[in-house]
């Protein structure tokens, strides 16, 4: 016999408003997580991180989060226990019947290795895609990969939020008359361009040469810089030196000022010191990698944790991502 009345048709926004959100944080990203929770307007899960002699870890997640939304946000910087800790805990959530899982990487570490540039080398970038996507990730959410090409190693959504979010209303708010932007080098032109096209100012480069990484040999400045206030753009500041002497070589083709925006600060090495010693005015960056103790008067943090909040909601609830963008 037909039953009377047909069952409640679940699509994927009903499903959505049904199933829990579970917010967890890597040990060493709650100092973002924590924000984005604050945002998000949820504490964030309860999961316990046991440590071996040996430094084996073992995560135990504290509650069930069975068909939940589960999304672990860790940054992946140094050290690389951070990332082997993300992927035990998306494992752990798969193994524990998790409805959805997101990775949340803030700042994705090993993407300078996104290509073979010379004979017997990895490409690790692909590597870390593959091994969250064997972990059991569903979805990764991330900011300014070091190339927009990284989406293509995974088989799984890729979220790609862009810093222009943060840095244009940022940007807005300044005085903007006399400024140009650059990019450091020319694999970062596309970046710089955008803000460029964006605020209709022109565009200068800044030619590099190495001998050997993280060293600069030679720069050259393409473009008039005479009398202009420079904003750099790059998406990301390693030990600072290419940025410093871009910025110093800037000032001796007659630029007024040098500022920087860099999303992530990874800031190794001597990178403080140059900083410190270098042109630049001002070295604006995101809070995807913590600073802890790389301090400098001349550094500037702006934070990430409202825009990521708004992504996991959207992707909860099955709204936009791409209308988080600003419009290049």
């Amino acid at each position: 016999m037909l039953p009377t009345s047909s069952p409640e048709l679940v699509t994927p926004q009903s499903r959505s408003t049904m199933a829990d959100v579970k917010l967890f944080s890597g040990v060493n990203s709650r100092y973002l997580s924590s924000k984005i929770s604050d945002y998000y307007n949820q504490d964030l899960a309860d999961y316990t991180l046991h440590t071996f002699m040996d430094g084996e870890m073992q995560p135990v997640i504290n509650e069930s989060v069975r068909g939940a939304y589960v999304f672990f946000i860790q940054s992946t910087f140094a050290p690389s226990e951070n990332l082997m800790e993300l992927l035990l805990l998306v494992d752990a959530a798969k193994r524990a019947s998790a409805g959805y899982i997101t990775a949340v990487i803030p700042y994705f570490g090993y993407a300078r290795q996104d290509r073979k540039d010379k004979p017997r080398v990895p490409i690790s970038a692909k590597l870390i895609a593959n091994l969250l996507q064997a972990a059991g990730a569903n979805r990764v959410m991330t900011m300014d990969f070091h190339a927009d090409q990284i989406q293509g190693f995974f088989d799984i959504p890729v979220d790609h939020l862009k810093s222009q979010a943060i840095y244009i209303p940022y940007l807005q708010e300044t005085d903007l008359s006399n400024v140009i932007f650059a990019s450091p080098d020319v694999g970062g032109v596309k970046r710089a361009r955008a803000y460029a096209k964006h605020f209709e100012k022109r565009l200068v480069i800044c030619d590099k040469y190495r001998k050997v990484a993280n060293e600069v040999a030679s720069m050259t400045v393409i473009g008039d810089v005479i009398g202009k206030d420079v904003i750099l753009v790059d998406d990301l500041v390693d030990t600072a030196g290419t940025l410093c002497r871009a910025a110093d070589v800037l000032i001796e083709n007659g630029a007024k000022s040098v500022r920087a925006l860099c999303t992530h600060p990874v800031l190794s090495g001597k990178a403080i010191e140059n900083i410190n010693n270098s042109k630049l005015e001002e070295l604006i960056v995101c809070d995807t990698i913590p600073l802890n103790d790389k301090k400098s008067k001349k550094i500037k943090v702006l934070s990430t944790a409202k825009l990521f909040a708004r992504a996991i909601r959207n992707t909860h609830e099955h709204r936009s991502i791409s209308a988080l963008f600003v419009e290049e």
